[in-house]
């Protein structure tokens, strides 16, 4: 049974011709979305699930958001009417942020059609036996409110085979089929004890929806832990980083945090999500405002980029034989995720991840690159900077990667 079921009740010349084909393909792509009504991602999604009350506080509560570095909310918690809808479309609008709206069971030609709304929230975690149904409310949002996002957010993989109704990997495909969406998303909750280590299957996770993603040509988000409930420790600040990177790695548009505010009720006796029940800022808080700041500063390029591989380099591995094609010609041995992409202009990029969660890394790299072509994007500010050894007086370049940590690399393959 899996965490969230019980949460929720099911509660990512040849140069010029390159370059110029993109170009027609991007442009071609957001011709035929705009021709069927489709959601256009336009930013970098840094989400929440479970937004705050709709009370007397909510301007500041969204003050809060917004200065703790998030980009959208799904906001189908807080408010209990239409009224409230609009009071929260009007504080995003305010802050800076987007928001994924509840529906209030409105017919879709009266839904909130402002530009702070991407969309709204259809369903969580549905069987098979719904995606007629679903497909049926995603046509009727694009005829009514074209270009806004039919919301809907998958199981993850270790969901028991009676609520999938067949394999994982099938499970997504026939959504895709059946219902068309704009975008996939998931949950996926790992564990971080001794004897309980998920990150693996996250990982698998990740990639099913990687290669779906790829081939249905629309961009995926998920959804991961940050809070104690159940059997899952209270994450630290690396585990979050770690999560969120790795999903990095494998090409996400769109990271979202379980849960901002915490939710009432027995499953969570702990509290502890970025919220407490009572308003208080709990520790995450600081967290989240640190990682998304970064997050939100890579954005831009990685809006930009096209996931062409991920490759996992263990401790046992032998991580060039690993790495051998890509534009790492060499690594030393470590605990590595390397993500691989293809930016719009042409450049390669790439997303190396410290794997551990405890310890920080120190991995003498070598680019297959011409070496003044190789830059890292700022996390502190998003600008492209050169490549600097973090070790200099060491023989070659050496990166220093905190406990979960990734830098994200673009350079000209030799």
């Amino acid at each position: 049974m899996t965490e969230r079921l019980t949460v929720k009740n099911f509660m990512i010349g040849r140069k010029l011709f390159f370059v110029v084909s993109l170009v027609f393909l991007v442009s071609g792509a957001k011709a035929e979305n705009a021709a069927t009504n489709r959601f256009q991602q336009d930013v970098f999604g840094i989400g929440l699930w479970d937004d705050p009350p709709a009370d007397k506080n909510m301007d500041a509560r969204y003050a809060e958001i917004a200065e703790a570095n998030f980009t959208f909310l799904i906001g189908n918690f807080g408010p209990g009417n239409k009224d409230d809808v609009l009071r929260q479309i009007a504080l995003c609008k305010k802050y800076g942020l987007k928001a994924i709206c509840a529906r209030m069971n409105l017919p879709p030609a009266e839904l909130p059609n402002d530009p702070a709304c991407w969309g709204y929230f259809l369903g969580d975690e549905p069987g098979p036996g719904a995606f007629p149904d679903l497909r049926r409310q995603v046509d009727e949002i694009r005829a009514a409110r074209p270009g806004k996002l039919a919301y809907i957010n998958l199981l993850p993989i270790y969901a028991p085979d009676w609520a999938l109704g067949t394999s994982y990997v099938g499970h997504v495909e026939r959504f895709i089929h059946e219902v068309t969406p704009d975008l996939l998303s998931m949950d996926n909750y790992p564990h971080f004890l001794p004897n309980a280590d998920g990150r693996d299957v996250y990982c698998q996770n990740l990639e099913v929806f990687r290669v779906a993603a790829l081939k249905a040509k629309v961009p995926f988000w998920n959804f991961f832990n940050t809070m104690p409930y159940g059997d899952h420790s209270d994450p630290t600040e690396a585990q979050l980083r770690w999560q969120i990177n790795t999903s990095l790695a494998y090409g996400a548009r769109g990271v979202m945090y379980f849960c901002y505010w915490t939710p009432a009720g027995d499953e969570f006796p702990k509290g502890g999500a970025i919220i407490a029940t009572n308003g208080k800022k709990t520790r995450h808080y600081a967290e989240a405002k640190r990682i998304n700041a970064r997050v939100k500063n890579l954005g831009p390029v990685l809006m930009r980029l096209t996931s062409t591989g991920v490759y996992r380099c263990g401790p046992a591995d032998d991580a060039n034989a690993v790495l051998k094609g890509t534009a790492i010609s060499s690594i030393s041995p470590g605990d590595y995720l390397v993500g691989t992409f293809r930016h719009e202009d042409g450049r390669a990029g790439v997303m190396l991840n410290n794997y551990h969660f405890a310890y920080s890394a120190w991995p003498t790299v070598a680019f297959n690159a011409a070496s003044n072509s190789i830059v890292e994007i700022s996390p502190e500010t998003g600008k492209e900077i050169p490549v600097e050894d973090d070790s200099p007086a060491m023989p070659g370049l050496q990166l220093s990667l905190d406990a979960g940590d990734g830098r994200l690399f673009l350079m000209r393959p030799k």
